[in-house]
């Protein structure tokens, strides 16, 4: 694709009327297995060890409907192999990319590169260093991009000065990407930035769209609160975006399944760009979304 049809890729979701379908979990999924390393790497040298378990999960979500699935590349950033005493990062954002484009074949199947925080994720303090944090991220997405995914999608960004890199690095190089936010039930980022002031910021950088993932269901009711001042504010700030906006939550507090559908029932009148589920979540669920927009789409 072009860069001007990849920048436009959320706004079909106008077109089929009903938002793009992102994939659940990769990692917690692998994790209940028994199959994720505690040495830091998670669930990379999964690409390498039981690429059959990768290739049929992705297949089972596109199955269940997903139009969109992210790479296993949630800890193939160089900082954090490098910790892990690991050098070469390139073969394992190769090996994820090829084990995403096998489960695709020929299915019109967008594929999401993942780019983490450099560091845990839910931390306040990191031990990275400005410089380090910068190539970690210049270097993961440049790789990820290069090795044929649709777009980047920063998943679980909490830290400002990440975010600037990010934008910048993606908004200069052309590359299409997604920033999604992970923010406290008071809306700020775990450096301390209100999430609203942050979305202002990134959407001076044209992303593809602007996200939230990891949070659950309370936290993002907040956003869009119904019983504050700010409910205008809020609304407003959504829905007058330049770029698109999606969610994918976390569920593992929110079982039932059903918890979690009537949110995504509830947001749709709110015309997000795609939906999804992150962690505790796996193919069943997605199929539940898919069914619930496809019924909706049907009346």
């Amino acid at each position: 694709m072009s860069f001007l049809n990849e920048f436009n890729i959320f706004k079909f979701s106008n077109k089929i009327k009903r938002p793009l379908i992102l994939d659940g979990a990769m990692g917690s999924l692998l994790e209940q297995r028994g199959l994720t390393n505690k040495d830091g790497t998670w669930s990379a040298k999964i690409n390498f060890s039981h690429p059959e378990e990768i290739i049929k999960i992705y297949k089972d979500y596109i199955n269940a409907g997903a139009d969109i699935i992210t790479t296993n590349t949630f800890r193939t950033n160089p900082y954090a192999l490098k910790r892990a005493g690991i050098d070469n990062y390139k073969i394992y954002v190769k090996r994820a990319l090829e084990l995403a484009k096998t489960s695709v074949e020929n299915n019109p199947i967008l594929i999401a590169g993942s780019n983490p925080p450099a560091e845990d994720c839910y931390q306040s303090s990191r031990k990275a260093t400005p410089k380090e944090l910068e190539l970690n991220h210049c270097y993961h997405i440049e790789t990820l991009f290069e090795n044929g995914c649709n777009f980047i999608l920063n998943e679980t960004q909490s830290h400002l000065d990440e975010i600037k890199i990010i934008c910048e690095f993606c908004s200069k190089n052309r590359i299409p990407f997604v920033i999604s936010l992970y923010f406290d039930d008071n809306l700020k980022l775990l450096s301390g930035e209100n999430v609203l002031d942050v979305i202002r910021m990134i959407d001076n950088f044209n992303p593809l769209s602007i996200s939230f993932n990891c949070i659950n269901n309370q936290t993002i009711n907040n956003l869009f609160s119904l019983s504050t001042s700010n409910l205008n504010l809020n609304l407003n700030l959504i829905l007058n975006l330049n770029s698109t906006w999606g969610f994918y939550l976390n569920i593992f507090s929110e079982k039932p399944f059903s918890t979690y559908a009537e949110l995504i029932k509830d947001k749709i009148k709110l015309n997000p760009s795609f939906v999804g589920a992150c962690c505790g979540s796996n193919p069943d669920d997605i199929r539940t979304i898919k069914e619930f927009l496809d019924a909706r789409n049907s009346c």
